[in-house]
């Protein structure tokens, strides 16, 4: 009887260890997700921004060349205002189908990525 109790007790230990090894996996594996979402967005805000300084200096420049076609710098700066009005009013009405929605697949994807198993057989 004290042998099974002790076959019990080395399973129940083996159950424990299991256990244990299992939550650390899954601590690592959500650590690893998460630390790569949080690349991609700071990726994204990156490129965001180098995006939206050029839009700003090309902004300037078609300014000045329409002022400068236009013999009148403040009325080629308010056509290109007009413009970016224009443009960030579209942009806004499908903000949903150009920002949300892609946004939320591409971290949907990263969280629930399968990972990749080592199978040594």
């Amino acid at each position: 009887m004290s042998e099974e109790f002790k076959k019990v007790e080395s399973l129940v230990d083996q159950l424990k260890a299991y256990a244990n090894t299992r939550l650390s996996q899954v601590k690592l594996s959500m650590a690893e997700k998460i630390s790569k979402l949080a690349a991609m967005m700071i990726a994204m805000l990156m490129a965001a921004l180098v995006f939206f300084l050029f839009l700003v200096l090309l902004s300037i420049a078609a300014a000045i060349a329409i002022g400068q076609w236009l013999d009148s710098y403040w009325l080629g700066f308010l056509i290109v205002a007009g413009i970016v009005l224009l443009l960030g009013l579209i942009f806004w009405l499908a903000k949903d189908r150009l920002l949300r929605i892609p946004i939320m697949n591409s971290m949907i994807e990263a969280l629930f990525e399968p990972e990749e198993e080592d199978e040594k057989d």
